[in-house]
């Protein structure tokens, strides 16, 4: 979750610590709408600041090819930079390129929807969904969409892998948002459901974000322990009652223990060549 202070007009320049802060968030903003594009007014909006300074700073991010502007629609976008950025990230937090052919046979397995998601903060992020065979499908989640850790299957796996320190500073961090998004959600429920989740072995959302639809979700985890992401299989509620939504459990555990052997094999090497610099 990003906090901004409100930058009204004619507020004095902010420093140097702050200013960075706020161009980083303003790239944040512009990554969450990639795919169309995001308008200036939408950015004034999203980020509580003052027309000149977003103006002033994503002149800045684009200087650097951090953020591009489309000349006819305006709208801006991830630039080339952002690109290079995120491909030398590949290695050591690229888990799409271990998990999509996962999700894929998720999907065609199971015939529901396949997730890939990942940890960002205190926030999940869908990073790829893949539609299943079965004609009646959930639209609860789409490929870049985020939520509170523990709001969706995927994601309560991952909070339950936290160690109980971090599951409460990621509780406290989303207070806010819980109240003023989330109202079938809080805290009480979340640790309830987390300890649910350990008995378990794997998370099950029964229907709590759109009606009807369910998920299980399996945690991924790094050579280290920690959490990379998570695995997950939405469908509608008939489809994920026991004891099936122990076998969608299961596959997914597979496909999750494949993809850790794989981490396992690049993270070492890449720690290895960052040693050797």
């Amino acid at each position: 979750m990003v906090h901004i202070v409100i930058d009204p007009e004619g507020a004095a320049p902010a420093s140097g610590s702050q200013a960075v802060d706020r161009a980083l968030a303003l790239l944040q903003i512009t990554g969450r709408s990639a795919a169309r594009g995001v308008s200036l007014s939408e950015l004034i909006a999203a980020s509580g600041l003052g027309k000149p300074t977003v103006r002033r700073l994503m002149l800045a991010l684009i200087r650097r090819g951090l953020v591009e502007q489309d000349r006819v629609t305006r709208l801006y976008h991830l630039g080339e930079e952002s690109y290079v950025l995120g491909t030398l990230a590949t290695p050591r937090h690229g888990l799409l390129e271990h998990a999509a052919d996962a999700a894929v046979r998720l999907a065609r397995e199971s015939g529901d929807t396949a997730f890939v998601n990942m940890r960002r903060g205190a926030a999940a992020i869908c990073l790829q969904r893949e539609d299943g065979a079965y004609p009646i499908r959930t639209h609860a989640l789409e490929a870049g969409d985020q939520h509170p850790l523990g709001i969706g299957a995927g994601s309560l796996a991952m909070l339950s892998a936290l160690p109980d320190a971090e599951v409460d500073m990621v509780l406290a961090d989303n207070a806010d948002r819980l109240a003023a998004d989330y109202p079938s959600y809080n805290a009480e429920l979340l640790r309830s459901d987390v300890a649910r989740t350990r008995e378990r072995g794997f998370a099950l959302n029964p229907g709590r974000i759109v009606s009807g639809s369910w998920g299980v979700g399996v945690v991924l985890r790094r050579p280290d322990g920690s959490v990379a992401g998570a695995l997950s299989i939405a469908a509608i509620e008939s489809r994920m009652q026991s004891p099936r939504d122990a076998e969608l459990a299961a596959l997914l555990t597979r496909e999750a223990q494949e993809i850790e052997t794989r981490l396992a094999r690049r993270l070492p090497q890449t720690t290895q060549q960052e040693d050797e610099r």
